[in-house]
């Protein structure tokens, strides 16, 4: 028979205490405070890791649970399938758009830009100057479906040059990582991708200024702390990061 005395006072005493001790634990975290998830192209990944330092230390009563780097492609198939997620900033406008025909998020604002560069590695062993030099070249490239291969495409067919890459990538980290692990001689990456990488260098391809990829960003819903992240990274300070890791301009731009 299971035993039913009632548990000594002492034990009761030591519970309640433990359970004050654990209580006190939590009381960093403000009553009031919101959180929030962020989706975010790769290319990305060093201004916003910056924006969302910054972003925090402004808004104590705002905690960014995560950012989700990766292809845009991909962040928009795990919303659209259900992520839960209350920002989302693409590489294209097509990506964003996906999410949006799912009749999912706000209207969408134009808030950066950037461009393609061919990426070698430092001593260039294949001596590559153009984009005709990737024709003959082991070239790693973005998959078509994500944005920075869709540009880079665009770009190719605009020069009438034809490459079969060694490999296509679903993010253009992973394209960088292959060239700075000397995986292949060249590869088509945005500007903002080589600046801080020490293995790499870029070249600037004739034409790349015709093929700007447009970085719209919407809240998914109405949690007011997405908003004001949304407003943080349109704003003054917001651009300015950007601006300091290469990104061009563009806030405030409705992608109706």
């Amino acid at each position: 028979m299971r035993n039913t005395r009632p548990l000594p006072v002492r034990i009761l005493v030591t519970g309640a205490m433990a359970a004050l001790a654990l209580s006190g634990c939590s009381s960093d975290k403000p009553a009031d405070q919101q959180t929030i998830t962020v989706s975010a192209a790769a290319s990305l990944h060093d201004a916003f890791d910056q924006i969302a330092k910054e972003f925090q230390a402004e808004h104590p009563d705002v905690k960014i649970a995560g950012i989700n780097y990766d292809g845009s492609s991909t962040l928009a198939t795990q919303i659209v399938e259900g992520a839960d997620v209350d920002v989302f900033a693409s590489a294209d406008e097509n990506n964003m758009d996906t999410v949006s025909k799912a009749g999912i998020g706000n209207k969408a604002t134009i808030f950066t830009s950037n461009t393609l560069v061919i990426a070698v590695p430092k001593d260039n062993p294949a001596n590559i100057t153009s984009l005709e030099d990737l024709a003959d070249a082991d070239t790693v490239l973005c998959a078509s479906k994500v944005p920075c291969g869709h540009a880079s495409q665009q770009l190719l067919k605009n020069a009438g040059v034809k490459v079969t890459p060694v490999s296509e990538e679903q993010n253009v980290t992973a394209v960088v990582q292959k060239l700075a692990a000397g995986e292949a001689d060249a590869g088509l990456v945005y500007a903002t991708d080589v600046i801080d990488e020490p293995d790499l260098k870029s070249i600037v391809p004739e034409g790349s200024a015709k093929v700007v990829n447009k970085y719209p960003i919407a809240t998914l819903d109405d949690n007011p702390a997405a908003g004001e992240f949304l407003d943080f990274v349109t704003g003054e300070r917001g651009q300015k990061i950007l601006s300091e890791y290469g990104f061009g301009t563009g806030a405030a731009q409705g992608n109706g």
